[in-house]
Order: C-alpha cells, then structure tokens, then sequence
C-alpha cells in the first residue's frame, strides 16, 4: 500500500501539479487549499507538505496542530525567500525539512523518500522496544534472527508437553531463561520452579537437599522435604546436571522412574508431580561414552533436548541485546543512552564473544557509563578486506562511509548532519546523491 501524502498549498495550480508529481511518483496525494480542511481529513496521511503562509491558520499553526494530532507525521516546510527565520523555527518545533521556492521537484522526491524512510525506522525502533517489553514477560529470549525465532518455537512446543529436558549450550548462552520459558508456558506456570545448582552443592549434602529427610535420621534433624518434594505440582530444575555426584545418579534416576521419593530416614514412598528440566554446558550424550555420567539417566532426562546457540551465531541480534543491556544501564544510572555508529554495530557482529551474554553485558554496561568501546576482540570471521583502488576511491570510500555513520546519529536529518560534517546541507545533499547512499 502506497504512502499517503497531504499538500496544503492555496495556490490551485501549485497544489495540483505538486500532487500530480507525487501521484507519479508511486505516492498517494490529496491537495487541501487551507490547514483546517486537512487536518479535518481522514484517514491520516504519513507525510504532510505544507507552505508557510495559507490563509487563516498558517504553516507553523498546522504544523504544531498536526504533531498534536499524530507526533510520528512528518511535516516538510515550503517557504519563499523571505521565510527562511520562520522556517528555521519551524524546524525547532518539529518540521522534518524546508524547502525554498523555486525548489528542484527531484529533490523534493528524494527529501519525501528520506522522511518516509525516517518515520519508519522511528516505527521499528518503537516495534524493538515493543518487542523488549514482550521478551521480559516471555523470560528475556530477545531477538528476531532465525537462531532466536526456532528456539522460540521450539519452546512453544515443548512447553505444551510434560516431557523432561535436556537444554545443553555453552556457558552464558540463556539455558536458564530457556528452562524459566518453558515453565512459564506450560501447565505447571502455576506451581513452583525449584532450581539446584548442581555444581555448587557439596557432595556430601547433595543427597539431603535433593530427596529431603525426616526427624531423628541424624542428630538434630528435623522433617525437611527435598527438592524433588518442594517441585511438586512445578519443575524442578537441575542446573549444571553434568556436576551431579555418581553416588546420586542412580538414586535420582529411580527416583524419576518411579515419580516417587524416599525421604533419608524412613522407608515411605512419597509419590511426585514434577517436570524435570536438566542444564549442561557439557556433551551429555558424549559424558556417557566415557561413564562420567549415567547412560540410563541422561535417556530418562532426555524426554527431549534444546540446544542453545552461541551469541556469535545470532547476528545481527547481537546488535539488538547489546542495546537492550545498554538501555537498562543507562536507565538504572540515569544516564542518556549513547548513540551506535555503522562501524561500532558491524564491530559488535564480528566479534567472537566467548563469554557469550554475560560478556555482552558487561560489555553493554560498561558502554552506557561511558567507561569505553567495545573492543572489536577476536574476530567471529574473517576480517573485511581493506577498499580497493587508488587513493581517490579510498577518499571516497571514506567519506561516504562518514556521512552514512552521521546521518544515522541524526537519525537522517540532512540539516544536522551537514552541521556536524561542517559542510553545507546542499553539497550534503549533493554527496548523499552522488554516493547512493539511502538515507
């Protein structure tokens, strides 16, 4: 669907040929002699085109009428010669450009384009933050690329299920936001998420934590359920399975069979309602070759397995989580979010990141307090090889690749980037054309 487009202009014949031309353009167009009678239209268009002086409400009143009404509409100013201060303050209250009269139409064409593409990349800023939002209340799994989108979906299909899982990955990969998102989705959301730090807990207390004991099994001891217990009705959670001592793998993995458990003291079964959901940074299959862990536990964990991609494997969801971690530093310190060049994104993809998420945080956090730049480290793939040709192509290469990195800082606003590139906003526009580059 083509792009609506409002003109307000009081001169007829400006007006039509005005709309004439974005009509051939591919756009739609409507022509309104006066800003009340367009900003009584529906529906809403996406882009306005406005001259300064109309009769009765004037360009800047419509322009601040119009923002009023829908803030993400831009608005581009078309002024004679003696409009340029007005112009200029219609820029601080909002208007995405002006143009003076006589105006190239092809130019124009191409500020329509660039404001079009503005407003849209406004829109998925808004959808990412959107999608943030909704990555926190799913358990964090935040990112679109394909990596994320399969993991997603095989979440959704497990979580209907009451099948025990393996989720294996390296260190810092999400294996436990993954465990909290299958819970989460499934029937036992309800009931408990017990978790047990395999690795951290010591041998000799790891058969009293996991199957409980009752008063009198040992001097001073006191009925006390497990953790097997304390997961009924939930999912018990076993992080770093591949830590688990040997003495208690088969007792875990009778306990399982039999879905009950024998507190240590007594001889009652006591029956169990719980999902299992097993973590390792390990090969447990390849554990098993060599007896470093039970054969017959892992296929009794295994009901089914998720294997959790590294983060030098997500792409350009590398971008995206760094953002969001820099986000939430900055907030938590009250600080403003830094702004991501080109160069800086394509740094963070290249990278190998060998702590994974952890490290990306980190990384993220330390950007958002201004401490420093991520440094490009070891490298995910091969490096880019240097521009060819002589020195005037390297030049050029050079400058087009500034002025892509500060349009973008200025979110695309031609008139601040030639500010900040210390240039004139037509010889900008010049370069912008010469280049290719899309704004």
């Amino acid at each position: 669907m083509s792009s609506l487009i409002h003109v307000i202009e009081d001169d007829a014949d400006h007006c039509a040929a005005l709309c004439d031309m974005l009509s051939a353009a591919g756009y739609g167009a409507e022509g309104f002699a006066r800003a009340d009678l367009a900003l009584a239209a529906t529906p809403l268009p996406d882009l306005a085109i406005t001259d300064l002086r109309l009769p009765g409400m004037d360009g800047l009143g419509f322009l601040t009428a119009a923002r009023d009404r829908d803030p993400d509409c831009p608005i581009i100013m078309i002024t004679g010669h003696g409009d340029v201060g007005q112009a200029v303050q219609a820029m601080r209250l909002g208007a995405e450009d002006f143009l003076e009269k006589p105006y190239d139409g092809m130019h124009l064409l191409m500020v329509v384009e660039r404001a079009l593409r503005t407003r849209a990349t406004r829109a998925e800023i808004q959808r990412l933050q959107t999608q943030i939002t909704q990555a926190d209340r799913r358990g964090g799994l935040l990112g679109q690329g394909a990596a994320m989108r399969d993991l997603r979906s095989r979440i959704a299909a497990l979580a209907a299920t009451d099948l025990d899982i393996v989720i294996s990955g390296e260190t810092g990969t999400g294996k436990e936001l993954v465990a909290r998102a299958l819970h989460a989705g499934g029937a036992r959301a309800c009931g408990p998420l017990v978790a047990v730090n395999c690795a951290a807990l010591p041998e000799d207390l790891f058969e009293i934590e996991i199957f409980g004991h009752v008063e009198g099994a040992f001097p001073g001891a006191r009925d006390k359920p497990g953790k097997l217990e304390a997961a009924s009705r939930g999912t018990l959670l076993l992080d770093e399975v591949e830590a688990m001592p040997a003495c208690i793998q088969p007792k875990l993995l009778r306990a399982l069979q039999e879905r009950s458990v024998v507190r240590l003291g007594e001889n009652a079964l006591r029956p169990l309602d719980l999902q299992v959901i097993a973590t390792s940074k390990s090969d447990l299959r390849q554990l098993t070759l060599d007896g470093s862990f039970r054969a017959d536990l892992f296929y009794r964990l295994a009901g089914a397995e998720i294997a959790t991609e590294p983060l030098r494997g997500l792409g350009e969801d590398i971008v995206l989580l760094f953002s969001h971690f820099a986000s939430l530093a900055a907030g938590r310190y009250a600080r403003p979010v830094p702004e991501m060049d080109y160069t800086m994104k394509q740094r963070l993809m290249r990278r190998a990141w060998p702590g994974n998420v952890r490290e990306l945080k980190a990384a993220a956090e330390r950007f958002a307090l201004g401490l420093d730049l991520p440094e490009a480290g070891p490298a995910a793939g091969p490096a880019p090889a240097s521009e060819p040709g002589n020195l005037a192509d390297k030049v050029a290469a050079f400058e087009a690749r500034e002025i892509r990195d500060t349009l973008e800082r200025c979110r695309g606003n031609t008139e601040r980037a030639s500010t900040a590139l210390g240039i004139a906003r037509r010889t900008l526009n010049d370069k912008i054309s010469r280049y290719g580059i899309r704004v």
